[in-house]
């Protein structure tokens, strides 16, 4: 079994605390790797509830908070199947890009090589203001 790492980026040089995941392949698509990533996101905010959802993508219904998105309903669940259709239309439309370890990822049904040491940087694009 290995642990992949996940890493949140932002081009304005922000950086979440890395977090790892146990799968059992050697070789995943990286569609399967965001569909994990968004089931595990889902499942622990739904579990404790901390009121600001730190993901991949923000939830619908969610309003954004510093360094976050809080739920507008304190009993809201995260739907993890919505979140992952967010995620993939979020990757289609370059909202993030995907590194493996120094190899971009342009699409979603291309495998990967997973081992012991595997990053995933999931580096967020920050809009340009007025562009």
């Amino acid at each position: 079994m290995a642990t992949v790492t996940f890493v949140d980026e932002t081009t304005s040089g922000l950086r979440r605390e890395a977090w790892g995941l146990a799968v059992e392949e050697q070789r995943l698509t990286l569609r399967e790797l965001i569909r994990r990533r968004v089931l595990r996101e889902a499942a622990e905010y739904d579990a404790r509830r901390p009121g600001v959802f730190h993901g991949l993508v923000q939830p619908v219904e969610a309003e954004s908070a510093l360094n976050g998105y809080r739920q507008r309903a304190a009993d809201r669940r995260v739907d993890p199947e919505r979140q992952f259709l967010s995620a993939v239309e979020a990757f289609g439309r370059n909202g993030f890009l995907v590194l493996v370890g120094d190899r971009q990822i342009e699409e979603l049904d291309v495998e990967v090589d997973v081992s012991a040491d595997t990053e995933v940087c999931f580096l967020k694009l920050v809009p340009l203001v007025g562009g």
